[in-house]
């Protein structure tokens, strides 16, 4: 088969970015344009600003990938596009452009579930081999799935409320940590004692997650320390966290990983960077002998590249959408 390249385009949050990638593994070129400056005075992201940039941003940054991989929009084979989840704004600004290149250039057009470009960002790093189980953490999703091939997906257990991204920038508002908190959290955990009580999840049989107590806890013990007027050891507390969230994430994958038999595991999403994470699931994966692959930090928060890689895979299992193909805020992902 003659080598395929997609160009991916992504725009379901606060990122705008275009990408290139060949046969689903090879990455030609990427831009990014993050608005994390502007919307870090507000504690976290505004929908609407989030649209309006896109719709400034969006034809920038797909001309200024298809430069700096030197082609022309004839050399794509067909064109990826993250339809959801997401804000719903956000993402109908990417979504029209890609749907206006495929119209204009006759390309095909392929519809991308968001979590499955963040479980594709490993292929850029090594061949998936299955039967495997994604860990999906991000700022909307703390899934376990399992996957027996590509592009077959089946959900064995998520989050009943709070994802942890979300839980991480939530607690790191509540400690004054500046926006996006949880990379804050992170570094901060390093040089704190775990010496705050804070309770564990969700201890059940199922592969669920629960974040919300955890959080509640969390603002409860600040608000309690200051009334009695005791300052708060924000690196402990941080460091108390970080260790109760994560301790309840590798619990349920150790479970996970020994019940479904698994050999093969990846890590996808957003939370795929937090240093304590990654320390952790390298820790699991090493004692139960099971490979593990986690992206480099570039491919673990959103950008294209991981939806031109997932793209590819989304052709070759017959996913092509028409011209009436909308977004969604909310998506299974199947």
């Amino acid at each position: 088969m003659k080598d395929m390249y997609i160009l991916g385009i992504e725009s379901s949050c606060d990122e705008t970015s275009a990408s290139i990638v060949k046969n689903g593994t090879e990455e030609i070129s990427t831009v990014i344009s993050s608005q994390i400056d502007i919307h870090k005075d507000y504690g976290g992201v505004v929908p609407e600003i989030a649209s309006r940039q896109h719709v400034k941003n969006i034809t920038i940054v797909i001309e200024e990938c298809l430069e700096k991989a030197n082609m022309g929009i004839e050399d794509i084979d067909a064109i990826a596009i993250t339809y959801g989840p997401g804000l719903i704004g956000s993402l109908l600004v990417g979504l029209e452009a890609a749907k206006t290149l495929a119209f204009i250039y006759d390309k095909p057009l392929i519809p991308v579930h968001h979590i499955a470009g963040h479980i594709y960002a490993n292929s850029l790093v090594k061949e998936l081999k299955f039967p495997l189980l994604a860990i999906v953490v991000s700022g909307g999703h703390t899934e376990i799935i399992k996957m027996t091939e590509h592009y077959k997906f089946e959900k064995l257990g998520g989050t009943l409320d709070d994802a942890i991204g979300e839980c991480y920038d939530k607690v790191a508002r509540v400690i004054n940590l500046e926006y996006p908190g949880g990379p804050k959290i992170d570094k901060l955990a390093k040089i704190g004692n775990k010496s705050y009580k804070l309770p564990i999840p969700l201890q059940d049989d199922s592969y669920n997650f629960s974040f919300s107590g955890l959080k509640s806890a969390v603002i409860n013990l600040v608000h309690n320390e200051n009334q009695r007027g005791e300052e708060i050891r924000t690196a402990d507390l941080a460091a108390s966290f970080q260790d109760v969230a994560i301790s309840s994430i590798i619990t349920k994958v150790k479970k996970a990983i020994i019940n479904e038999g698994i050999k093969n595991v990846i890590v996808a999403g957003g939370v795929a960077a937090n240093s304590g994470l990654r320390d952790a699931m390298e820790k699991l994966t090493e004692e139960l002998n099971v490979d593990l692959s986690i992206p480099p930090m570039k491919y673990c928060t959103d950008n294209a590249t991981m939806i031109a890689a997932a793209g590819y895979y989304a052709y070759l299992d017959g996913r092509i959408a028409g011209l009436d193909l909308n977004s969604k805020s909310q998506d299974t992902l199947v």
